[in-house]
């Protein structure tokens, strides 16, 4: 398919220009894109995506505007393609086409989204949305950091149906002859051709073990069967996931029957539709399904300026790094980053990063510390205990010295372990202590676990006392609150992911950002893409 060309102007009289010029709000993403579409979106930023041989591809100026509009209104590839067919407002944006230009079918997007996933900048529409706003001037260098759950697009699946799903999977990517011998080792009177639950009778406790027990033997039979087999991919990764099903949820007792393990595996597969989702934890007391997106934003313009989406069971700090690499250059790239801290000294504008408790360890303070930023994430605080008794803050630890004293004065050295941690006890000193009582309840006395980053976690405890640190912290990261609630207004789309796997589920979240970012752009009354015809910030 070789690229085609959106035209340059609308006909005359019968363009969508003729009804929408003057009706629409002057901060209306479809008035900025149609103004600009051509400029930010231009046909040939998309031609490494298209062969030079074949029938012409829909534009893909107007694609890119049709993808941008369809996340903002969280709208299915159908609904999409429908409204840029009968809705005026989606061919003016799209640069003001005539009311009679064709529409297109709905797997152009499909093909769209393949072709962006295969190519070295899947993110592009995202980057171009956000280099715009840079030469706007509407990024400075200030970043929040926050995530938040992404809901999957299938149902979590149980045990007993994951076990049967993934042989089912495995059969159904498997050519003959290997087919007829993986069915040929079966025992259960099963053919593993339709979906769901096998029949069985689930009151009765013997018939549910009996279930589980052969469903583990005909699993643990066709992975027997594949040994020392070559296999295509297809068969490999199906065969990856029968295994990985039955050795994550099942063990095998004395005399040698399968059953469901009284334990949680860790990073647990929750469904063989979706093998990439996981089980999160938005709270102790509220879990879900899926996945989470991360987002990092300017806190004054409110433009995304860097997102990503992992798995649900993924701590928020690991995203940390990738989502400040425009203003915090990765270790590797040392010349950058000591370029970086230099340029920000020199303009008196420190880069400053805010984040809740999740941003708060000893290796993200000292990853921004040593790329001289100001780390404005929250660290948590000691913990005592017991309530009303001393946390590790009331004593003075150096551990440049290798001392600690307890509340009471007293002063003991600390010692090492075989893994280089630090430890202080106090036990031979809190027999008689009068203050026993508010330190411990232990019989063998107060003990303390030191953290190799002591001095940066408690530098950063304190800093977060000062009432000025409080007042910034309290007006800058709501900010990224609000901002993630625009992202997931709509449930399709939104909260709940379209696709799957992680890194579908990844384009599309990124996707949505550039969108909400497009949508911001002229909400702050950008009139051009060209940052010297920009309107300030409103």
């Amino acid at each position: 398919m070789t690229l085609g060309r959106a035209p340059e102007q609308g006909e005359l009289g019968s363009s969508s220009a003729t009804y929408c010029d003057g009706k629409l709000s002057p901060t209306s993403i479809y008035g900025l894109l149609y103004r600009e579409c051509h400029r930010m979106f231009p046909d040939d930023a998309f031609a490494d995506l298209f062969a030079n041989i074949g029938r012409d591809s829909v534009p893909p100026r107007i694609v890119a505007v049709v993808m941008v509009l369809q996340r903002l209104e969280g709208l299915s590839d159908r609904e999409a393609v429908d409204r840029f067919a009968f809705d005026v407002r989606w061919k003016y944006a799209a640069g003001g086409l005539s009311l009679a230009y064709p529409g297109f079918a709905h797997t152009v997007l499909v093909g769209m989204r393949a072709r962006l996933r295969a190519s070295k900048e899947q993110d592009r529409i995202f980057r171009i949305v956000v280099d715009i706003a840079k030469e706007a001037g509407l990024i400075g260098r200030r970043r929040v950091l926050d995530s938040t759950p992404l809901y999957d697009a299938v149902a979590t699946q149980d045990t007993v149906t994951m076990i049967r799903a993934s042989i089912r999977g495995l059969l159904g990517v498997a050519k003959e002859p290997l087919a007829t011998g993986l069915r040929g080792v079966l025992e259960r009177e099963d053919d593993y051709a339709s979906a769901g639950k096998p029949a069985c009778d689930w009151d009765d406790k013997a018939a549910r073990e009996a279930l589980v027990d052969a469903l583990a033997r005909d699993a643990y039979a066709v992975l027997g069967h594949l040994d020392g087999l070559e296999l295509t991919k297809d068969v490999e990764e199906a065969a990856k996931l029968v295994a990985t099903v039955v050795g994550q949820d099942l063990e095998q007792t004395e005399d040698g029957t399968f059953r469901i393990a009284r334990k949680v595996a860790k990073d647990r597969v929750i469904s063989t539709v979706d093998p990439e989702a996981r089980h999160g934890h938005k709270t102790s007391a509220r879990g879900y399904d899926g996945y989470k997106g991360h987002i990092a934003i300017d806190p004054d313009s409110e433009i995304i300026t860097a997102a990503e989406a992992t798995a649900a069971n993924v701590g928020d700090g690991s995203a940390a790094k990738p989502l400040l690499e425009d203003v915090v250059p990765p270790e590797s790239d040392a010349a950058t980053a000591t370029e970086a801290t230099t340029t920000a000294a020199a303009d008196g504008q420190p880069i400053a990063v805010y984040g809740d408790a999740s941003y708060g360890t000893a290796e993200i303070l000292k990853h921004l510390e040593d790329h001289g930023v100001v780390p404005n994430v929250k660290v948590q605080p000691a913990v005592a205990p017991g309530e009303g008794m001393f946390s590790q803050d009331a004593f003075d630890i150096d551990t440049d010295k290798g001392t600690a004293r307890c509340p009471r004065g007293v002063l003991v050295q600390l010692r090492r372990d075989k893994d280089d941690r630090s430890f202080a006890d106090f036990g031979p000193h809190c027999e008689d202590c009068a203050l026993r009582s508010r330190c411990t309840t232990s019989s063998s006395g107060r003990t303390l676990s030191i953290h190799p980053e002591h001095k940066r976690i408690r530098r950063a405890r304190e800093r977060q006392r000062d009432a000025a640190w409080k007042r910034d912290y309290r007006a800058t990261r709501p900010k990224v609150e609000r901002k993630l609630a625009h992202l997931m207004r709509r449930r399709h789309g939104g909260r709940r992911a379209r696709m799957r796997g992680r890194e579908r589920v990844a384009q599309d979240f990124v996707m949505l950002c550039g969108a909400v970012n497009l949508n911001r752009l002229a909400a702050l009354g950008v009139r051009s893409v060209d940052a010297r015809a920009t309107a300030p910030v409103a």
